[in-house]
């Protein structure tokens, strides 16, 4: 896992601000995460929430310059996967989501305040099952996944998200023929 190095950017939204989104005073909070700084959301645990967090996720990767398209699309998946097992799976009332930059490596990680004692892990699901290919999906698509317990009684559920270096853009110089 990555270590943690700097003091994370915390945006709480209650159930009423998540039912009122995109009209409220958290999403302007979104589009100005500090350059080099790690995000931290807190929500209630209502399936709408689910696409506000990939909002934040992608207000927070445009503001640390984050463009592999790959990389966004995998931070998407996992948030979302990972969110919303967290919703159906554990009886948590509040979730959080982590989001953390380093080198090239984004860690994505959702904490729940426990539940079942049954522990995430992929699973093959049959072609008929309408669930179950979540966490099979995810652990395909990132270096790493792993959960740990946590002191509180909740757990975190992380996954590092591989960013590809982006080629400098060349400047096409014009030539004329002589």
């Amino acid at each position: 896992m990555l270590p943690s190095t700097r003091a994370r950017v915390q945006i709480t939204l209650s159930p009423r601000e998540v039912e009122r989104w995109p009209d409220t005073a958290a999403r302007a909070l979104a589009h100005d995460w500090p350059k080099g700084r790690p995000a931290s959301f807190s929500v209630p645990t209502l399936e709408r929430v689910v696409p506000i967090c990939r909002h934040l996720a992608g207000s927070w990767m445009d503001s640390q310059d984050i463009t592999d398209e790959g990389a966004r699309y995998t931070v998407s998946l996992v948030l979302s996967e990972l969110m919303t097992n967290a919703i159906l799976h554990t009886n948590s009332v509040w979730i959080s989501g982590h989001l953390r930059k380093t080198g090239d490596q984004i860690l994505v990680e959702v904490h729940d305040e426990g539940g079942p004692s049954v522990a995430a892990h992929p699973h093959r699901a049959r072609h008929a099952n309408e669930h179950g290919r979540g966490l099979a999906l995810v652990a395909q698509s990132v270096q790493e996944l792993g959960m740990r317990l946590e002191a509180d009684g909740g757990r975190t559920v992380w996954a590092c998200v591989q960013v590809t270096a982006q080629a400098p853009r060349q400047r096409t110089a014009s030539t004329s023929a002589a």
